[in-house]
């Protein structure tokens, strides 16, 4: 009954930044919200899933792929029922569909044990 939108997509230069927002909508409050584990992943052209971040349901501990790590910050806010990325030093690398997941389950990188999925949002570094 979760929907999960993302937003703030786009087109930047190497060494910028840019900021993710993913909402959940639908069948969803503020307490359903925090009872969800959530992450993020990305997927470009011709490659397999890949692991990004993920922050567990209390937003107490957040976890980042190594490819990330020291450039990236994922946060939530519950009341707002809303999950973020900043993204910051961003490399060419970094260019794929970027999408949020949510589950009721133990917090990981794998995505098979995430329920819920948003459409993904376009993430482009380019000169």
């Amino acid at each position: 009954q979760v929907q999960l939108v993302e937003s703030g997509g786009g087109l930047v230069q190497p060494g910028g930044s840019l900021r993710l927002s993913c909402a959940a909508s639908g069948r969803v409050d503020t307490r359903t919200f925090s009872s969800y584990a959530m992450a993020w992943f990305r997927q470009a052209p011709g490659k397999e899933r890949e692991f990004v971040s993920a922050i567990t349901w209390s937003g107490d501990n957040t976890f980042y792929a190594a490819s990330v790590k020291g450039r990236f910050t994922v946060s939530r806010d519950n009341a707002k029922n809303t999950m973020y990325l900043q993204m910051n030093s961003l490399k060419p690398e970094d260019t794929a569909v970027y999408n949020c997941a949510a589950t009721l389950r133990r917090t990981t990188w794998d995505p098979d044990e995430y329920d819920y999925w948003g459409q993904g949002t376009q993430v482009t570094v380019s000169s």
